[in-house]
């Protein structure tokens, strides 16, 4: 087993904690099946692949997948990325990484960045080879919107209520808990590139049975191409919508 990067310095009422749906993703994207598939995507005389990492929080799977770079791909030279929203989860993700790699010299990637951002809005088309998103999940009524002082970098302490509104922008996903994960399904063709792979964390309250068809049909896979979803990762109780579950997207 791989080990967990270390997320102790993290501020925890400001980005969301590494919880169960994280070590889910640490488990899926290591797993043999996985490596099996990187190695295929991504042999070593191909170019170096780019992995997007959506709402990294703490940092904890981008710096898993930085430093574990050629345990997970079966080749070092790997490089990451993290787009969040929170400026805060930046901060803590780019220190993850960075200590991470330290502690793993010789199998790990490179890590870009971690720039503050809206999903992917801030990238070229066609550019990411692995995109990995750990969507908020959660259905609600509402989704919530950044605090404006927050959102123009405005200096000055954070307040209880600033803070409450971070946590709730990592976990509530409005409608069936998909307004935002739909926003990055419905973008995944102008995003990845044409060997691309993205990796998806559903709850049950997200359908996702509904939501692997509805990718399975989407139409702008390329010609003579089809998109293919599946699970690929389990995890939770049986019943209700903690259910989670990885779905691997990907075109064929």
């Amino acid at each position: 087993m791989l080990p967990t990067p270390s997320t102790s310095h993290v501020p925890y009422t400001l980005v969301y904690e590494p919880a169960e749906d994280s070590f889910l993703l640490l488990d899926t994207l290591s797993s043999p099946t996985s490596l099996t598939f990187h190695t295929s995507h991504f042999p070593p005389s191909s170019p170096t692949p780019l992995v997007l990492e959506i709402g990294p929080g703490s940092g904890v799977v981008l710096a898993f997948l930085t430093a574990h770079a050629n345990h997970i791909f079966s080749r070092p030279d790997i490089l990451t990325l993290g787009i969040d929203i929170n400026s805060f989860a930046c901060a803590s993700t780019a220190k993850t990484v960075s200590l991470a790699s330290q502690d793993h010299p010789t199998t790990s990637g490179e890590f870009l960045s971690a720039v503050q951002g809206d999903l992917t809005s801030c990238l070229r088309g066609r550019q990411v080879d692995v995109l990995v998103f750990n969507p908020p999940y959660v259905p609600t009524e509402d989704l919530p919107a950044l605090p404006e002082r927050l959102r123009e970098k405005k200096e000055g302490k954070v307040t209880f209520e600033e803070e409450s509104k971070l946590l709730e922008l990592s976990y509530a996903g409005g409608k069936d808990g998909m307004e935002t994960t739909d926003r990055v399904i419905d973008s995944l063709g102008d995003v990845l590139s044409e060997r691309g792979v993205a990796y998806l964390l559903l709850c049950a309250g997200n359908k996702p049975e509904a939501v692997k068809q509805r990718i399975r049909e989407m139409d702008n896979a390329g010609e003579g191409r089809r998109w293919k979803a599946e699970t690929v990762g389990t995890s939770g109780r049986q019943a209700g919508w903690e259910k989670l579950q990885i779905v691997r997207i990907w075109r064929e």
